[in-house]
Parts: C-alpha cells; sequence; structure tokens
C-alpha cells in the first residue's frame, strides 16, 4: 500500500460511479484519501434505472441535498410505491405500496386482524388499508406537515428520476469536493506478479493511473473484477430466466402518476417511470419465448404518448459476481451483477455497497477477514432481493406458457421457507437485515392471490363488532387523508417544477 493519502480509483461513470464518488468524496477526509475517477464520454451506459426505493432519501441526507433542488435538477417526481398489473392472472391489480399498511394492535400485525374481518364478511382489499396506495391511486402528493395526520403520519416517497441528469447532479457534487475526473478509455489492467492485486490501469496514450482501492463500476464490461481478475459470475437464470430489455421514451399524459406501474405481458413485464418531461418504457422479456420484433411491438403498441426516441435493446444475464470484492478492486452496479429492475432495487444496491465500502475501509493493507464479512453481508443482501423478484413469478397464476413454466419451477429454499410459514398461518419473518420488510411481502402475496390457512390467535380478541369498527376507522382515515391532498403534478409545480 502506498503512503497516505490512500488512493481510491472510480473506473466508470454513471450513477453507480458518480454517486461512489459523491458519498466518498463527503464522508471521507480528504487529506487522508484521494479520489479521482475514469469515465469517457465516447462510452454510453445503461442508464434506465429510473425509479427508487425511499432509502434514497438517506443519500440526500447524507449529501447535505435539499430535495426540492435535487428534483430540478433531475426532473424528477415522486414515487409511492409500484402498480403491479396482471401478475397474478391476467385481470389482476394491486400496489405494493411504501410505508404501512393497517395499524397493529399491540404486538399483532394488522394484517391478521383484515384476515379476520374477511371471514366476517368484510369485503375491503387490503390496499384500502394503506395510506400510500390510496394517494397513488388519486394521483395526489404532499410532503412534510401538510400531509401528516395523527393516526397515520403521511406518506413515504421515493422518487423517479432522469438516470443521466442524475449522474450529472452527483458529478458536480464531487467535482466540487475535491473528486478528480479523467477522461478516458482503458486499453487494459496492471497486476502485481506477487499479490494478484490490479496495481495500475493504461489509458489511451498510454496514460497509467495506479490505486490503491480500485471501485469497478464499468457496467457490464466489468472490465477489473472480470475482466482483470476473472472472479466468476453466478447465473440466476434458471429462476430470473428474462435475459433482453427494450427501452424507449415517450410523451406523457398531463396528469403524472406518483408511482411506477409493472404490466405483465405473455413472457415477461413492461415498466412506465413518470417523469416531469416525459415517460421511460421498457419491456423485460425472455428470448426464448418470445421474438425481438414482437417484443418491441408489444412496448410501441403500450405507450402513454408518441416515442421520443428508438428502442434501444439491452442484453443480460441475471446473477452476481462470486465475489464483490477480490483482492484490491470493489465492483458495484452492473459490474457486481443484474437484477431485473421489477422492484426498483439497482440504484440502491448501489448506495448500500457504498456504506458497506466506508464501514470496511481499509486503514493500510486490505485484511481478509474485512473482504470476506464484506462479500457475505452483500451476498446476503442479493439473495434476498432476489427472493423478492423471483416471488412475483412463482405467485403467478397467467396461462401462457411462459408464465406457466415460471409458477412451477423450484425456487430457493429461503423463498420456499418463507411462503410455507405465511400459507400456513399467514406469519412473515424478517430475517437479518433484509431489505424488504413484512409490509412488501405481505403486499405482493396478497396481491397475487395468496391466501393463508390462518391468521394470530390474538386476532380472535376483540368481538365482532369492535372488528368492525376497526376496520371502519381505519379506511375513513385513508380516504379522508388522501382526498385532503393536492394533485401530484400541483405540488410539483409549486415546489419542483424545472423551469
Amino acid at each position: 500500500m502506498s503512503a497516505l493519502p490512500n488512493r481510491i480509483l472510480i473506473v466508470g461513470g454513471g450513477t453507480a460511479g458518480w454517486m461512489a464518488a459523491a458519498l466518498l468524496s463527503k464522508l471521507l477526509p480528504q487529506a487522508r484519501h484521494a479520489i479521482s475517477l475514469i469515465e469517457s464520454d465516447e462510452i454510453g451506459t445503461v442508464g434506465v434505472g429510473e425509479a427508487t426505493i425511499p432509502q434514497l432519501q438517506l443519500v440526500n441526507a447524507v449529501l447535505g441535498v435539499d430535495e426540492d433542488a435535487f428534483m430540478r435538477a433531475t426532473l424528477a417526481t415522486y414515487k409511492l410505491g409500484i402498480e403491479f398489473v396482471g401478475w397474478g392472472d391476467a385481470d389482476s391489480r394491486y400496489i405494493h405500496a411504501f410505508g404501512n399498511t393497517g395499524r397493529p394492535i399491540g404486538q399483532t400485525p394488522f394484517h391478521h386482524f383484515w384476515l379476520r374481518g374477511l371471514k366476517l364478511g368484510e369485503r375491503a382489499p387490503l390496499d384500502a388499508y394503506c395510506l400510500n396506495a390510496a394517494v397513488a391511486r388519486a394521483g395526489r402528493f404532499a410532503r412534510g406537515a401538510e400531509a401528516q395526520s395523527r393516526m397515520l403520519g403521511g406518506p413515504v416517497h421515493a422518487f423517479h428520476f432522469d438516470a443521466g441528469l442524475y449522474a450529472a447532479f452527483l458529478r458536480q457534487y464531487a467535482e466540487a469536493r475535491g473528486v478528480t475526473r479523467i477522461e478516458g478509455k482503458i486499453r487494459h489492467a496492471g497486476r502485481d506478479a506477487e499479490t494478484g492485486d490490479v496495481t495500475h490501469v493504461m489509458l489511451d496514450g498510454e496514460r497509467a493511473y495506479g490505486a490503491d482501492l480500485f471501485i469497478d463500476c464499468s457496467g457490464f464490461r466489468a472490465l477489473l473484477i472480470e475482466g482483470a481478475l476473472g472472479t466468476g459470475f453466478e447465473s440466476w437464470t434458471h429462476w430470473l430466466p428474462c435475459d433482453r430489455a427494450l427501452a424507449v421514451q415517450c410523451e406523457g399524459p398531463a396528469e403524472i402518476a406518483p408511482y411506477t406501474m409493472s404490466t405483465a405481458r405473455a413472457a415477461g413485464w413492461q415498466w412506465r417511470i413518470p417523469l416531469q418531461h416525459r415517460v421511460g418504457n421498457g419491456h423485460v422479456y425472455c428470448s426464448d419465448a418470445i421474438d425481438d420484433s414482437v417484443a418491441a411491438d408489444t412496448l410501441l403498441a403500450n405507450l402513454d404518448g408518441k416515442p421520443l426516441t428508438d428502442p434501444r435493446p439491452i442484453r443480460f444475464t441475471t446473477g452476481r459476481r462470486k465475489q464483490f470484492w477480490n483482492r484490491n478492486v470493489v465492483a458495484l452496479g452492473l459490474a457486481a451483477g443484474f437484477l431485473e429492475p421489477l422492484e426498483s432495487t439497482s440504484i440502491h444496491l448501489v448506495q448500500s455497497a457504498i456504506e458497506r465500502i466506508v464501514t470496511f475501509l481499509p486503514n493500510g493493507p486490505i485484511r481478509a477477514a474485512d473482504v470476506a464479512a464484506y462479500n457475505a453481508q452483500t451476498v446476503f443482501e442479493w439473495e434476498r432481493v432476489r427472493d423478492f423478484i423471483i416471488l412475483h413469478y412463482a405467485a403467478n397464476t397467467r396461462t401462457e406458457p411462459f408464465w406457466r413454466r415460471c409458477a412451477a419451477m423450484p425456487i430457493p429454499d429461503t423463498l420456499t421457507e418463507k411462503l410455507d410459514l405465511f400459507r400456513a398461518s399467514g406469519r412473515i419473518i424478517r430475517i437479518g437485515d433484509e431489505l424488504f420488510s413484512e409490509p412488501g411481502w405481505l403486499q405482493v402475496m396478497i396481491g397475487q392471490g395468496m391466501m393463508p390457512a390462518g391468521y394470530h390467535p390474538l386476532a380472535d380478541a376483540p368481538s365482532d363488532a369492535e372488528m368492525r369498527e376497526f376496520l371502519s376507522v381505519i379506511r375513513q382515515a385513508v380516504d379522508k387523508q388522501a382526498a385532503a391532498l393536492p394533485s401530484h403534478r400541483s405540488w410539483l409545480q409549486r415546489h419542483c417544477w424545472a423551469a
């Protein structure tokens, strides 16, 4: 290792690279760490990850970024959840909304009382008790004190934004804090003959740049983690068979929905992400089950408005690197692996990896114990997110051959255990620090028609009349608060509309 300052070199820009640069430049003392980033204007980024989950608010908080300024700079809108259309049977529709559903009584989660209500003849769907779902469906939004109620709090939000503008926003922040940007294409990487560590990268013009720690954000090319180190890749295509996507932008409607939409198609699914100035769309599909031309026709036939771009093809293999940190290289973003963006987790996996890098940051030589702990935690996170995505496919009841194959496939033991527990008793157990909490699992399982055989015995404690009143009060509170909020578009125009 070199003498101080510790040299950190980020290979690749885009959202992953510039998020790493921005957060590290904020969190690490400049006198002790020299941070550089290499990227080429000639190399594009995938850049379709425009939907996020609420944890991104933590990034803005750490960076000290004003949310309205961030929204204007990235042409962002608010996101309250994801509506899934046709994921149970072809006519099904539900929202996986952020935040809680209903209110617990004591230590007993709300859904056990909802299940008891069904036995009493109550017919309101689960999302009738969820503030975020009601606000999303009404096309409304407000933030902060204006949105709060004593019973329900306020909507829990994430963002939709233009990924290219977000990378530029982070770049401006990082460069202002001393990050050095290097323009150029990497020709090859050099390695130490004894340790096997990467010592430097060579750019066009015989320019060599060395570092103590390399962060590989080079996308699917994975120039260092795979190209230089040959780390290996673990494929998950036997569980998640979609391997291609088409992305296209189109004009948007006058009203801006405050949620992402995911619509199941014959051999995959289509995303819809509304921004201030356009709508981002894509069709994720299995090339073994549908022709590329048919996939493109399906996408273009289901847009809100006139296409603004031609469909852009993306090919991928679902899975992860066998090691996320190998020797002195840490992989982020697409260099680390790929999980289809069904639950908008790609940017979060970058965010959590950066937090983990800071936790295990070397103070001198890189220690094997630190690398092992980093990899173990990252593998756990990726596999639990993988299980949540597989759930959507495994729980479907559609009739097309692709979907019947997905419903019949063997699933990971970790997912089987969770589903068996829920089917038996309605119980949902969150293991360790897995990303998705009990309300998320509940909404997807119920939304796709998976009903448990029983519920917690404590849900029988209230009388029938008390049970009906409890459910009615929550429904009324949800409806009243949702109706009181302004439209999503009017809120944007008042607070963070881009000129």
